[in-house]
């Protein structure tokens, strides 16, 4: 028996989209059970991760989490993949960059419209805030870049496909523009 691929995912700093984009390719997913075996991913709610073929990271690097989980996947992975804008460019979590770290703690937790009870949170098991997002590869090296907010269900099932297959990967124009 021929062993199938193990992928994995996870998801840095950003809305969760890339996953939920993952699901959509809907009765499709069997398919691709039937392709790989899937590691660590919200899919499975595997929380450690062994050696993987493949890893699929979302989310822009915000915090100390964020590069430790990167750099794990960098190690275990052969294949790791910049899935989304976030993950590519930083998206819309690194529109904080324009502003100074502390600038936006004491928007968001002392003078913003609706707070109560102000007051930077500084509790230990609270993940440490980079100073400026940063998109997956200015942190670690990346093998291919998956664009998209998010990327389309079928986008993303013909990257698999096609990368699982070894052939090129080659999208049609109507899964890759953002007219």
């Amino acid at each position: 028996m021929v062993e199938k691929p193990r992928v994995a995912t996870a998801s840095l700093c950003g809305c969760f989209g890339c996953h939920m984009s993952l699901l959509d390719i809907d009765e499709r997913i069997l398919q691709l059970v039937d392709l790989v075996t899937f590691d660590r991913t919200p899919l499975t709610d595997i929380k450690t991760l062994g050696d993987c073929d493949l890893g699929l990271i979302e989310g822009g690097v915000a915090n100390a989490e964020n590069v430790e989980v990167l750099r794990e996947f960098r190690r275990c992975c052969k294949t790791l993949v910049a899935v989304g804008a976030c993950a590519v460019n930083g998206g819309i979590p690194a529109m904080r960059n324009q502003f100074g770290l502390a600038e936006c703690l004491r928007e968001s937790y002392c003078e913003g419209i609706g707070v109560h009870n102000p007051g930077i949170p500084n509790d230990p098991e609270i993940p440490l805030l980079l100073n400026q997002v940063h998109p997956i590869h200015e942190v670690v090296a990346i093998d291919y870049v998956l664009p998209g907010c998010p990327p389309s269900a079928d986008a993303i099932w013909t990257f698999l496909t096609e990368l699982l297959e070894g052939r090129p990967i080659a999208f049609p124009y109507t899964q890759i523009h953002f007219d």
